[in-house]
C-alpha cells in the first residue's frame, strides 16, 4: 500500500500526454487555409465596401486615361471638388469624367468655349476645344442642388454633361484615388 503522501506526490507529477508533438503537415495546412480565407475575405470587404475597380474602355479622358487603365475608386467620399475625378454609369457603361462645376454655378458653353460663372476657363492639359454637341443640353445651365457638371478631358468625343446635363450626386459610384497603367509604358 501506498502512503497518503505518496499517492499524493503521484497525482501531482504529470503525465506524459500522446499527440502533443510538434504541429503536423495536416495542422499547418490548415492553418494556411485559414490565413488565406482571412485576406481574401478581407479583400472582398474593402472591394465591395470601400474601394471599386473598373477597367476603362473609352478615350473620353485623353491623356489623363489611356484605353484598357485599371481605375481604383474610394466609395465612400462623395464630396467633390473642381478638378476631381470620379466615376459614373451612363447607359450600363461605366465613365470618368472631371468635375467642372458644383451646385449652384452656371455653365455656358459657346463659340468662345467653357464659361463657368461668367468666366472663361483656361484649363491645364486639356488640348481640345469645349464646343457644344448638336444633340445635347440646352446653355446656359446653372447646376441643381446636389448635382455635378462633369466633362471629359478629351472634349471633342466625351460623353459627358454636354449630352445629359448635371449628374446626381447619389448617381456617382466614388472619387478616383489612382491608376493602374496596364499598357503604353
Amino acid at each position: 500500500m501506498l502512503s497518503r503522501r505518496e499517492s499524493l506526490q503521484l497525482k501531482t507529477e504529470e503525465k506524459p500526454k500522446k499527440g502533443k508533438g510538434p504541429p503536423g503537415i495536416k495542422e499547418d495546412i490548415i492553418y494556411l487555409l485559414g490565413k488565406i480565407v482571412f485576406v481574401i475575405a478581407t479583400l472582398a470587404i474593402l472591394y465591395f465596401f470601400l474601394f471599386g475597380i473598373i477597367r476603362y474602355n473609352d478615350d473620353g479622358m485623353k491623356p489623363a486615361l489611356k484605353d484598357g487603365d485599371l481605375v481604383v475608386y474610394y466609395r465612400l467620399d462623395k464630396k467633390y471638388s473642381v478638378g476631381d475625378l470620379l466615376t459614373y454609369e451612363y447607359k450600363g457603361k461605366f465613365r470618368v469624367a472631371r468635375v467642372i462645376a458644383t451646385a449652384g454655378s452656371t455653365i455656358d458653353i459657346n463659340e468662345d468655349g467653357l464659361i463657368v460663372n461668367g468666366s472663361p476657363q483656361q484649363e491645364q492639359d486639356i488640348y481640345k476645344e469645349t464646343l457644344l454637341y448638336k444633340e445635347g443640353i440646352e446653355f446656359p445651365l446653372k447646376v441643381p442642388e446636389g448635382n455635378l457638371f462633369v466633362l471629359g478631358d478629351n472634349r471633342t468625343s466625351a460623353v459627358d454633361s454636354r449630352v445629359f446635363g448635371a449628374i446626381p450626386i447619389k448617381d456617382t459610384q466614388g472619387k478616383v484615388v489612382t491608376i493602374i497603367r496596364r499598357r503604353g509604358f
